[in-house]
């Protein structure tokens, strides 16, 4: 008599959920990084860094604070700044009192491409989320707390 293969256990809920809130990750994440690329010439990290350069009441940033803001390693941030200053985004600054401290600093032509961008990010991601709630069900769920969440701070 052949045996069965054991049943794979039960996924908590939780985990369910928090696998489905992945694939959605994964689905908007790559709509709006081909719609920053196809339609500004930007790629994702690059506009949310340019974002964060903006928002500073400064206008500039710690490299290793931008890297966290972005969830970027210090490597991979030292790249990104790379590509925004050969685009003419952004530059680096030293720290007037820290020889040590590097900054990256956001120029007005990286004020505008983020500005610019910012219609296209906010559009593509009401529609991937759109979308998602649509294709999935359960997701649907999901997406409707969170909105609910986010629209009621």
């Amino acid at each position: 008599m052949a045996s069965e293969a054991p049943a794979a256990p039960p996924v908590p809920d939780v985990a369910a959920t928090w696998h489905r809130v992945l694939l959605l990750h994964a689905r908007v994440e790559s709509r709006l990084a081909t719609a920053l690329q196809r339609h500004h010439g930007i790629g994702l990290s690059e506009y949310r860094a340019l974002g964060h350069l903006a928002a500073s009441p400064t206008s500039e940033l710690r490299m290793q604070e931008l890297a966290d803001k972005v969830g970027l390693n210090q490597s991979s941030v030292t790249r990104l700044v790379a590509r925004l200053n050969a685009a003419g985004f952004a530059y680096r600054d030293l720290c007037p009192d820290d020889k040590r401290g590097v900054y990256t600093v956001i120029t007005e032509a990286g004020r505008a491409r983020h500005a610019e961008a910012s219609r296209t990010y906010e559009e593509t991601l009401s529609a991937a989320l759109e979308a998602a709630g649509q294709a999935d069900p359960q997701l649907s769920g999901t997406l409707a707390a969170l909105s609910a969440r986010v629209g009621g701070e």
